[in-house]
């Protein structure tokens, strides 16, 4: 067998990516990874797929993972050896849970280098361990093709019985790493296809009759999609949907519904029907494990984010069964719902017009004002949009969010990598530390594309969430000088970044906000193109309290004197 040179092998991967239908990789530089980088660079040249370079392996990880959110495609990240590949687990953790077809391109060193002590050389096949879905290595001057085909296929959800997911091409080269002298790519380059936007398409769920009546809820959680929208609305049933359902919108979607699950009406219900994966809030957690509660879980696919058998509800692949458990709608139930959402909504929009600006009403604000993509930050940020953002009639902007592990890692790069997937405008909604975290993934490089991005951060110098959970009690009123000082610093972790002086660092637009009305402003103000920073400034410490007055709110407008009855 003949072995094959360097870039030769590179060029193989490269036609093997094409078939299985990358169109976008992201490379980050190495010299180990040299026969790839200049193989790819041929490949752009010809018009065939566009690079997109990051100096940062998890920002460029991250960066992949949301262009193939958006563009509904295999996307790769290239690395070259050492612990450049290590910087890609978090991204593939998130691709994993988030069935996301994240291709990992990792440049290795010959099998005789290894154990030899040389430079950059460590085990990297089997590095991502059962987090993805497919993992190979092929050997110096051996042909990649076949392993690419099973990658892609494996990364794509073609393989029987295997949800899409991650997948690690570990390949190995030997030196030359770089082409013959007087190498060029080719003198053209990769065209983004117009992009066909942001469209709702309600799937075909027709209206039901003879089925028994039923004081039933549709729960769409994470990924659910529009058809939790259209079973809802064809059962006569109240939607509960998350934000980053998509399904979050129509006539039968109630708002501040997490509000309402230990009052009424959610006292009263009987059975749930789950669409999606439910991760915001220990309401729903607690009504999902209800005794007395039956619960139904649309799965008509194997999925990455349980195990059959470790969950309590009853797993149903066929929507006629579907209907079968959830029946219709009793009489009164819907109005019911909407009318106790409409009245949790109005006492819960009075208590934030009394208050100084909050992440609550910005998440408001955000939510009215996207069009085309939203992505929504892990922590405050989503649960604030799942609280006080109203569902609309139609979906305004398609919407996103790294819920697979819910981590706060590579947010901003995530954002980036959703507009390069189909150059549609977005909107990242996150909050100081979420932003800190990522904050390198700004960095782009000369000439790189500069994505319509607008990044909405809501700053109150640390880690608010914490003071809403049971931290907030420990640290709280009552507490010790002590104690209340170590939950601050531990969990609170305040700072005094700037900003403004960041965003300048990188070349960002940048807007401070301190009210409800600049924040309004703000985001009503046309976009130019570009990146953006508004930064809304606020003070935490009275967070708590906020919520408690919202609860206190929505408990009296849902009093036993506001009710109408249900049978």
């Amino acid at each position: 067998m003949t072995s094959l040179g360097s870039l030769d092998a590179a060029r193989e991967v490269v036609s093997g990516l094409l078939a299985g239908g990358v169109r976008r990789v992201v490379v980050c530089p190495g010299s180990r990874s040299a026969p790839l980088a200049y193989a790819l660079a041929e490949a752009e040249g010809r018009g065939l797929l566009e690079l997109v370079v990051r100096i940062d392996e998890r920002a460029g990880a991250f960066t992949a993972l949301g262009a193939a959110l958006s563009s509904g495609r295999p996307t790769a990240v290239l690395t070259t050896s050492g612990t450049a590949v290590g910087n890609v687990l978090p991204a593939v953790m998130e691709a994993n849970h988030a069935e996301v077809p994240l291709v990992v391109l990792s440049a290795d060193r010959p099998e005789e280098l290894h154990g030899t002590g040389a430079n950059q050389t460590t085990e990297q096949l089997d590095l991502f361990g059962e987090h993805v879905r497919f993992a190979t290595s092929v050997a110096a001057g051996e042909s990649p093709s076949s392993a690419v085909r099973t990658a892609l296929s494996a990364a794509s959800g073609l393989l029987p019985g295997v949800p899409s997911g991650p997948v690690q091409l570990n390949v190995c080269f030997r030196e030359p790493l770089v082409p013959a002298e007087g190498w060029a790519p080719p003198a053209g380059g990769w065209e983004q296809p117009p992009s066909e936007g942001f469209a709702y398409r309600r799937p075909a769920v027709a209206a039901l009759g003879g089925l028994p009546p039923r004081r039933t809820v549709v729960m769409a959680g994470h990924g659910a999609g529009p058809l939790a929208e259209a079973f809802a609305a064809a059962h006569g049933l109240p939607l509960l949907a998350e934000p980053s359902s998509n399904a979050r919108f129509g006539t039968h979607a109630v708002g501040p519904y997490r509000v309402l699950l230990d009052a009424h009406p959610g006292e009263g219900i009987e059975r749930v029907v789950l669409f999606g994966r439910p991760t915001l809030s220990r309401p729903v957690t607690a009504l999902l494990a209800r005794d007395g509660v039956e619960t139904a879980l649309f799965h008509p696919r194997p999925v990455a984010w349980f195990e059959e058998g470790r969950r309590r509800e009853r797993l149903v692949a066929d929507l006629d069964e579907l209907s079968e458990f959830a029946g219709r709608g009793a009489e009164g139930w819907l109005d019911t719902w909407l009318l106790a959402g409409a009245a949790a909504q109005e006492a819960l929009d009075r208590v934030l017009a009394a208050a100084p600006l909050s992440g609550p009403r910005l998440a408001q604000l955000v939510w009215q004002s996207t069009a085309g993509q939203l992505l929504l930050g892990s922590s405050n940020g989503i649960r604030d949009v799942d609280l006080a953002a109203s569902p609309a009639t139609e979906p305004g902007a398609r919407v996103f969010a790294n819920r697979g592990l819910a981590g706060i890692d590579g947010t901003v790069s995530t954002a980036t990598g959703l507009w390069l997937g189909n150059r549609i405008e977005t909107t990242l909604f996150l909050g100081d530390l979420t932003f800190l975290h990522d904050a390198g993934g700004l960095l782009l490089g000369v000439g790189e594309a500069e994505p319509s991005l607008r990044i909405v951060v809501l700053n109150d110098s640390g880690g608010a969430i914490f003071g809403l959970l049971e931290h907030g009690r420990v640290g709280g009123d009552g507490a010790s000088a002590g104690a209340a000082a170590a939950v601050e610093r531990l969990f609170g972790t305040p700072h005094q970044a700037d900003l403004r002086a960041l965003a300048a660092g990188y070349g960002v637009r940048h807007t401070l906000v301190r009210t409800t009305a600049e924040a309004a402003s703000a985001l009503a103000r046309p976009r130019s193109g570009g990146r953006e920073i508004i930064e809304a400034r606020v003070d935490r410490a009275g967070l708590r309290g906020l919520h408690g007055r919202v609860r206190s709110a929505v408990a009296e407008s849902v009093a036993p004197q506001h009710r109408i009855g249900y049978r």
